[in-house]
C-alpha cells in the first residue's frame, strides 16, 4: 500500500516535483534511512567538493534516485539521456579530486530511456542550460578563466586538474606527498616537455602557504598556474618562450592543513563581528601544521654547521649532509616531502611565498653571532641573492617604493630588500636548506602586512604580483651553464662546478648538466671530480677577473648522498599523534574522511579502482 509523500530532503527541495515515495530507487524504506547513508551525504558536499563546478545538476541527478518523481502512487524513473549528457560533462570533476563516478548514478541502473515514460531531473533548469549550452561551454573556460576568490583545498586540486587537462602538451600534476592530516601534496609542472628534465634547460619551484595563515601566496600560485596555461594557448611569446626554455614547478601549498584552520579562524572572526563580540587575535591562527610545527623552522639547521666551518681551511657552504640527530626530532611529514622534492630535482631558482610584510628577505636566516640576532649574515653569493631579490621587488608594483613598507622590515630594507638574518635571525629555515644542501638558490617573498587579505584584495594582489612572478623565473637564465664531459664525450654526473673566490660549489646533474647564477663579472670557473683532472676556463663579463688561485682542499663533511638514513620517518610518524585511522587514511584520498560513517559500512564505491 505504498503511498505517495511530500519531499523532505532539504537538498532536495528544489527538484521540479513535489511528492517522492520511499522504497526509493536504492531501496532505502524511510526518509531517516535515505538521509543517514552515504549517497545523502554525498549530495550534500559535492558543490565544496569539485569547487562549485556541475552544481545544481549532480545534486538534482542523485536526488531524483534518492527521492524520485512520485504520482498516483507511482514512481517515474529519471531519464537515462539526462544521466549520460551529466556524466559527460562532470566526470572529470570527479576525477580531478581522484574519486570515482558513484554508483548510484550509473546511468544503466538506475535510469530508464524516454520510451519508458521517464522525467527529466533537471527540467527546471531547461531554460538556463539552453542558454549556458551544456555541450556548447569552451573547455578551456574553467581552467582558464581566473576567478578572484579564495580556494578551498579541493577547489585548487580541481583547478590544478583542470588546468593540467586543457594545457596537456605543456602541464603536469604530481604529488610530493601528504600533509599529516592526509591532504595531498600536489604540484604542477609547466614544461614543452613535461614529466622530463632537459638538457641545459633550468629547473625552478614557487612554494607557497609554508604558514597555513599566510594566504595571499597560495592564491597567487593558483593563479600563475591558470595564467600560464591560458597565455601559452593564446600565443603569448613572453610565456611561450619561458615554458619552452625552463622547467617550472609550482606548488601552491605547503601547508593544507593549516589552511583549513585559518580559514576556520576568519570565519569564526566574522561570525564574533557580526555578534558584536570582541573581534579576537588570529595572527597567527592556522600557521603551524597539524602536528604544531612551524614548518619554516623544522628543517636541518645546516647554517650553524657553515658557521662553525668557516675556520677551517678551504671551507664550502655546499652540498652539506644532514646531521643524523636531525631525524630524531620532530620532522614534519609535509617537510620531509619537500627535502625529498628538492633532492629529486636539479632545481636552479626558487622563491616561497609568506605575509605579514612586504619585502624580499634573503639567506642566511640565521645571525652569524648567537647574541647579536639582528646581525647581518651574508652568504658568498650575496651579490646574486641581492641581485635576485632586487628582481623580484623592482618588478613588484609596490615593493621596492620606501612610502608602501609596512611590517617590521622597514627600519632594515632597503628598496623592498633585506638580509634574512637581519631581520629576524632563525635556525632550520627553508631557503638556508636550499642553498646549503642543493644547488637551488631561494629567496623568501613576504606579499603584504595582511596575512589573510579580504576577498576583493586577491585581484588587487594578482595585479602588484604578476610582472614579477614571470621577472623572476626568467632570472634563471642569467650566470652561466654547460656540461661537463670526459674526453670521450660521456657526461660526467656530480662533478663540482668552482667559482673562484665563491666559496659555494654546484654539481652537475644526471646527464652533466649545470647551471651557475652569478652576478655580472669575470669569473675564473673550474671543473672537478674524482678520477678526473680539473678542467679550467675563464668567462668574461663586466667586471675584471681575480688572479688569486684557489686552494682545492676541502674538509670531510661526510656523505651528502644519505638521506634519512634510520629511517626515521616510518618511526616518528607511527608515534605522531593522530587519529586510530591514520594509516588507512594515508592511504585513501584527502575527502575519505567525510564518508566514513560511524557504525556504518565504508563506502567503498567512493575509491577509482585500479
Amino acid at each position: 500500500h505504498s503511498k505517495c509523500t511530500d519531499v523532505l530532503l532539504s537538498y532536495c527541495d528544489d527538484m521540479p516535483y513535489t511528492q517522492t515515495m520511499f522504497p526509493n530507487i536504492l531501496g532505502h524504506k524511510t526518509r531517516e534511512e535515505a538521509e543517514a547513508g552515504a549517497e545523502y551525504l554525498l549530495m550534500s558536499v559535492v558543490e565544496s567538493l569539485l569547487g562549485g563546478e556541475c552544481n545544481p545538476e549532480i545534486r538534482m541527478l542523485g536526488c531524483s534516485v534518492l527521492a524520485p518523481r512520485c504520482e498516483k502512487a507511482k514512481v517515474t524513473k529519471p531519464c537515462r539521456a539526462t544521466c549520460e549528457a551529466i556524466r559527460k560533462k562532470c566526470s572529470h570533476a570527479f576525477e580531478a579530486i581522484e574519486m570515482a563516478w558513484p554508483y548510484f548514478l550509473d546511468c544503466d541502473r538506475f535510469f530508464v530511456s524516454e520510451q519508458e515514460e521517464c522525467y527529466d531531473p533537471l527540467e527546471g533548469l531547461t531554460g538556463e542550460h539552453d542558454m549556458d549550452g551544456m555541450e556548447m561551454l569552451p573547455p578551456e573556460e574553467p581552467a582558464t578563466t581566473i576567478k578572484f576568490t579564495y580556494h578551498s583545498n579541493a577547489q585548487m586540486i580541481n583547478i590544478l586538474k583542470k588546468t593540467e587537462d586543457q594545457c596537456s602538451n605543456i602541464a603536469r600534476t604530481y604529488s610530493i606527498g601528504r600533509s599529516i592530516e592526509g591532504r595531498e601534496l600536489l604540484v604542477i609542472e609547466f614544461s614543452n616537455n613535461p614529466g622530463e628534465h632537459e638538457l641545459l634547460e633550468p629547473e625552478i619551484k614557487y612554494v607557497g602557504n609554508m604558514h597555513g595563515n599566510e594566504v595571499l601566496g597560495r592564491q597567487l600560485l593558483i593563479y600563475l598556474a591558470q595564467y600560464l596555461c591560458s597565455e601559452y594557448l593564446l600565443g603569448n611569446e613572453r610565456v611561450q618562450t619561458l615554458i619552452n626554455t625552463t622547467r617550472i614547478h609550482i606548488l601552491p601549498s605547503m601547508n593544507p592543513d593549516g589552511y583549513e584552520v585559518a580559514v576556520s579562524g576568519i570565519q569564526d572572526n566574522n561570525d564574533a563581528d557580526e555578534e558584536g563580540s570582541p573581534r579576537y587575535d588570529s595572527w597567527n591562527i592556522g600557521r603551524n601544521n597539524a602536528q604544531n610545527v612551524d614548518l619554516n623552522r623544522n628543517f636541518p639547521d645546516l647554517t650553524s654547521i657553515a658557521y662553525n666551518r668557516r675556520r677551517q681551511k678551504g671551507y664550502r657552504t655546499d652540498h652539506i649532509p644532514i646531521p643524523d640527530y636531525y631525524w630524531f626530532g620532530k620532522v614534519a611529514p609535509e617537510t620531509y616531502a619537500v627535502m625529498k622534492w628538492i633532492r629529486s630535482i636539479p632545481f636552479v631558482l626558487s622563491a616561497n611565498f609568506h605575509g605579514g610584510d612586504l619585502v624580499v628577505a634573503y639567506p642566511y636566516d640565521l645571525s652569524k653571532h648567537p647574541l647579536e640576532p639582528n646581525m647581518v649574515s651574508l652568504t658568498p653569493d650575496e651579490k646574486v641573492f641581492k641581485l635576485l631579490a632586487r628582481t623580484y621587488a623592482n618588478a613588484h608594483e609596490r615593493m621596492a617604493n620606501e612610502n608602501a613598507r609596512c611590517g617590521s622590515s622597514h627600519s632594515n630594507s632597503q628598496r623592498g630588500i633585506i638580509n634574512g638574518a637581519q631581520w629576524s635571525s632563525f635556525a632550520g629555515g627553508m631557503q638556508d636548506f636550499n642553498y646549503l644542501h642543493t644547488n637551488c638558490f631561494e629567496v623568501t617573498v613576504e606579499l603584504g602586512c595582511d596575512k589573510f587579505p579580504p576577498e576583493e584584495e586577491l585581484f588587487i594582489g594578482w595585479h602588484e604580483n604578476y610582472e614579477a612572478l614571470l621577472t623572476f623565473m626568467e632570472a634563471a637564465h642569467q650566470g652561466i651553464k654547460g656540461i661537463v664531459k670526459d674526453e670521450e664525450g660521456n657526461p660526467i654526473k656530480g662533478a663540482r662546478i668552482s667559482v673562484r673566490e665563491i666559496r659555494h660549489d654546484v654539481t652537475s646533474a644526471e646527464n652533466g648538466d649545470y647551471w651557475r647564477l652569478l652576478a655580472p663579472g669575470t669569473y675564473i670557473v673550474s671543473a672537478s671530480a674524482p678520477g678526473y683532472t680539473r678542467a679550467m676556463k675563464r668567462v668574461r663579463a663586466a667586471a675584471e677577473p681575480t688572479t688569486q688561485e684557489e686552494d682545492d682542499t676541502l674538509p670531510s663533511m661526510g656523505s651528502y648522498d644519505r638521506f634519512d638514513p634510520f629511517n626515521q620517518y616510518e618511526r616518528y610518524t607511527l608515534m605522531a599523534d593522530l587519529s586510530l585511522n591514520r594509516e588507512e587514511r594515508a592511504e585513501k584520498p584527502w575527502w575519505w574522511s567525510y564518508f566514513v560513517l560511524p557504525g556504518g559500512p565504508a563506502p567503498t564505491w567512493l575509491l577509482k579502482r585500479i
